[in-house]
């Protein structure tokens, strides 16, 4: 190698790689190419004329019970994948927030709702915050709801919008203080900004009434009116120490009940449906089926590390060895419990996410020794986030946020199903449409 392809070796190492990639692709392709492979080439070509594809507009099929959102924060969009077939159905674009939230789907209204930002000078001048609506069966758009208030933002945006009953969406906002815009999709205007101070994030509960998690260990209830005012809002017991033992803003849902877990293993489950929020009795992730009396050298940990199947009353958790401060690691394994009996009853190995994430940038296939090579070399897989689906045969997903590779699961045996493969480059959540 000469002198001056050294020199460009140390100047810039990534330009020097793909000079190589291309001369070996030319080198590759070079013999291959002849006078009369020139000349088939260009007749094909020539009839492409005569059969062109005509422009149609794609619809989507009703929605599956396995579909999933896949938010990606670098590319700034989510991507809507069907869980049985592998394939990507739409794509919904978010680029102006820190990590796009998982859209909202209505099957009653045939629509499709986005939280979005934007600034007049592209990334600096005055924001506008609007909700986007796209038609379910298109992805065409159809309208915006424009509300003055700042949508909150951040690593995981976990509770940070969500649908109130089938007329109203709510908007978790954090500057300059907590509260929640109310947004009429029937009307397609902004309510009004409720306030709720020291307090984060939107627990549905039913038409009218969403909860929210505050920093005191209690949760708040509110009441909407009839055209999405406030009516009330009522602050339950403390129900954790926010100093001591606080819980994961992820959470799982069954019915108006909502299951929380602490960074220190206990399950704390609130039940909604009265005028002031009731907790049952918390108990131990680890303390369940004997085996670790309680103590464990195991802490749940992740992103979105929770997840309930509502029917069966299933709770899965993202579990890592660790200890005080390893509540946002990766784990390698997913825990089942069973919230009746209050027990473990299995436990899940994420699939090769990193392989199948490399393998598919780099052209490797999954049935070749070289794919079976990398999976030995790389280290045991870890998650930091999950959903399931809420059908009678559901299927887990999970993620790591730094690779663009989905798992889906049986919730069941752990055996896995299929990966999802070029989901992006790197994203938090899931979101079960």
């Amino acid at each position: 190698m000469g002198s001056e392809g050294l020199g460009i070796a140390r100047r810039n190492p990534r330009l020097f790689v793909m000079i190589l990639v291309f001369m070996y692709a030319a080198i590759s392709i070079g013999p291959a190419w002849s006078a009369n492979t020139a000349s088939t080439e260009l007749e094909a070509a020539s009839g492409l004329f005569e059969a062109a594809e005509r422009p149609t507009v794609a619809t989507l099929p009703p929605p599956g019970d396995h579909w999933v959102w896949v938010p990606d924060r670098l590319l700034g969009h989510s991507l809507l994948y069907d869980g049985d077939t592998g394939t990507v159905l739409g794509t919904v674009d978010s680029p102006s927030l820190l990590t796009p939230q998982p859209p909202i789907l209505s099957t009653e209204r045939k629509e499709i709702y986005s939280v979005d930002i934007s600034y007049s000078r592209g990334h600096r001048g005055e924001r506008t915050d609007f909700l986007t609506i796209y038609d379910l069966e298109t992805l065409a758009y159809k309208d915006e709801i424009v509300f003055p208030t700042h949508a909150a933002t951040g690593n995981t945006a976990i509770g940070y919008s969500g649908a109130i009953g089938s007329r109203f969406i709510g908007v978790f906002n954090h500057f300059p203080a907590t509260s929640i815009s109310i947004l009429d999709l029937e009307k397609r205007v902004f309510v009004e900004e409720i306030g709720i101070s020291g307090c984060a994030g939107i627990y549905p509960i039913d038409e009218l009434r969403f909860a929210t998690l505050c920093g005191d260990g209690t949760a708040s209830v509110v009441e909407l009116t009839e055209e999405g005012r406030k009516s009330s809002l009522v602050r339950s017991e403390k129900f954790f120490d926010t100093l001591e033992d606080p819980v994961f803003m992820s959470a799982g849902r069954i019915g108006t009940r909502w299951i929380f877990v602490s960074f220190g293993g206990i399950v704390h489950s609130l039940e909604f449906s009265g005028v002031t929020p009731v907790s049952s009795p918390p108990w131990s992730l680890f303390g369940g089926d004997g085996e670790d009396g309680g103590h464990s050298e195991w802490r749940p940990g992740g992103l979105q590390l929770v997840a309930v199947h509502a029917a069966s009353e299933r709770l899965f958790v993202i579990m890592h060895r660790g200890g005080a401060g390893s509540h946002k690691d990766a784990g390698p394994e997913i825990w089942t419990f069973d919230l009746a009996e209050r027990k473990r009853i299995g436990r899940i190995e994420p699939p090769s996410l990193m392989a199948s994430f490399l393998g598919d940038n780099l052209g490797i296939s999954t049935n070749s020794f070289s794919f079976s090579l990398l999976k030995w070399i790389l280290p045991a897989d870890t998650v930091h986030s999950i959903a399931i689906s809420q059908d009678a045969d559901p299927v887990l997903f999970m993620r790591n946020a730094e690779l663009g590779a989905i798992g889906v699961v049986d919730p069941e045996d752990g055996q896995v199903l299929r990966i999802l493969r070029e989901a992006g480059l790197f994203g938090p959540t899931l979101g079960i449409p």
